[in-house]
C-alpha cells in the first residue's frame, strides 16, 4: 500500500494576508521534502479560492515541491474541474510531469467548495452537465495527441495538438469523490483510479461504493491494472496516543467548526464526538503508530485500497508536530503497513 500526505493550505483561524500565506506556502514545501526523504509515496495539493486558504494554483506549489524531492509522486487534491479548463489542467500536469520526471498524477473532483464557479463566470446550475462534460475533454486530452472535440462549455477543438506532452505515456487520473454511488460508477466506466474522502462517519459505509466502482470498471473492459481505490482522511500520531488525542482536538474542532459551518453556529465537534470519530472503527486517524497501523489494516480488510492519503497539518498545527507525525508515520507505520498489505 501507498501511503501519502495531501493539503489545502488552510490557514489559522483569525489569520490573513501575505506573511501569513507566505510562511504557510515554504512550511508546505518542507513538509513534502520531508516526506520524501522518509519514503512516503504521494503528496497532494488541494485547490480553494478562498482568503483563509493559501492554495489557489496548486500546479505552482507542485512544481516547488518538484525542486526539492526526488522520489515522491505530486498530485493535486483535488482540482476543481467543473471550474477548469481540462486543456489547461493536462497542460499543467504534463509540465509538473517533465519537471519531475514522470512523478505528476492529477485527482480531479467537484470540489466541497463552490467559490470558484461564479469566480470563473459558471452556473452553478451546469454543476453536473459542466463535470460530465470536462471530465469526458481530459481523459479524451490524455489518450491521444492531437484532439477534435465539441461540447457546450468551450470552443471546439479540430484536430488540435495539446502540448507539451508528459515524461511518461499517460499520468494518472484520479477521480476524487465523497462516495455517491454515481461517482463510482463514473470512475469505474471511465477507467481511472478512484479516490473517496472520509472525514466523517463509519468507513463501513464506502464497501457498497467500491464495490460498485470494481464491478463498473472491470464490466467496462478496463485494463485491470489501472483499477485502484484510494482512502483520505484526517490525522494525527504521536509516540503517545493520550498526547496525540489532546493536543489534536483544538485543532481539530477549530479546523471542522470554520470549514463545514451549519447554519450559523458552524459544526461544533464536542470532545466526545471527537472521541467516537477517533475509535477503532472511526473516521479520524489520531493515536500512536500501532492505533494508525491498527486502523489502516482494518479499513485494508474492507475495501483493499491501494493508497492512503492523510491530511496532517489542519487548524493550525504548529509545524513541529506536522514534521513530527510525518517522521512516524513513514518509519512506524508505513513498514508495518507495506509488510502486511504486500500480498494485497
Amino acid at each position: 500500500m501507498e501511503i501519502g500526505l495531501y493539503t489545502f493550505g488552510d490557514l489559522p483561524v483569525g489569520t490573513r494576508g501575505p506573511e501569513p500565506s507566505r510562511q504557510r506556502l515554504l512550511e508546505i514545501v518542507e513538509a513534502a521534502k520531508l516526506a520524501d526523504q522518509a519514503g512516503l509515496s504521494v503528496f497532494g495539493i488541494g485547490e480553494h479560492h478562498r482568503p483563509d486558504y493559501t492554495i489557489s494554483v496548486p500546479v505552482a506549489i507542485m512544481g516547488a515541491i518538484a525542486a526539492v524531492t526526488k522520489n515522491i509522486r505530486i498530485t493535486t487534491a483535488v482540482t476543481i474541474l467543473s471550474s477548469s479548463d481540462p486543456v489547461r489542467i493536462f497542460e499543467e500536469l504534463a509540465t509538473i510531469d517533465l519537471l519531475s520526471s514522470g512523478r505528476a498524477e492529477v485527482t480531479v473532483g467537484r470540489g466541497a467548495f463552490i467559490e470558484s464557479f461564479p469566480l470563473f463566470g459558471y452556473d452553478l446550475k451546469d454543476y453536473d452537465a459542466l463535470y460530465e462534460e470536462k471530465l469526458d475533454l481530459l481523459l479524451k486530452i490524455s489518450a491521444s495527441e492531437a484532439i477534435t472535440w465539441n461540447g457546450r462549455f468551450r470552443p471546439a477543438l479540430n484536430n488540435v495538438e495539446i502540448a507539451p506532452r508528459p515524461y511518461v505515456a499517460k499520468p494518472p487520473i484520479w477521480i476524487g469523490a465523497g462516495g455517491t454511488p454515481e461517482s463510482a460508477i463514473r470512475a469505474g466506466r471511465a477507467g481511472v483510479p478512484l479516490n473517496l474522502a472520509n472525514i466523517g462517519g463509519e468507513p463501513a459505509r464506502f464497501r457498497p461504493f467500491i464495490d460498485l466502482y470494481r464491478k463498473s470498471f472491470l464490466d467496462a473492459e478496463h485494463d485491470p491494472s489501472g483499477l485502484k481505490v484510494g482512502i483520505s482522511g484526517h490525522l494525527h500520531v504521536q509516540k503517545n496516543s493520550q498526547v496525540a488525542m489532546d493536543e489534536f482536538y483544538p485543532h481539530y474542532a477549530r479546523y471542522i467548526g470554520h470549514n463545514l459551518p451549519n447554519g450559523d453556529n458552524g459544526w461544533k465537534v464536542s470532545r466526545a464526538d471527537y472521541e467516537r470519530l477517533a475509535s477503532p472503527h472511526g473516521a479520524l486517524f489520531v493515536g500512536s503508530p500501532q492505533q494508525i497501523i491498527d486502523k489502516i489494516l482494518y479499513e485494508h480488510e474492507m475495501f483493499r485500497h491501494d493508497r492512503f492519503m492523510a491530511q496532517i497539518d489542519i487548524g493550525g498545527l504548529p509545524f513541529g508536530k506536522v514534521a513530527d507525525a510525518i517522521e512516524l508515520l513513514a518509519t512506524e507505520v508505513l513498514p508495518v503497513v507495506r509488510r502486511a498489505t504486500a500480498s494485497g
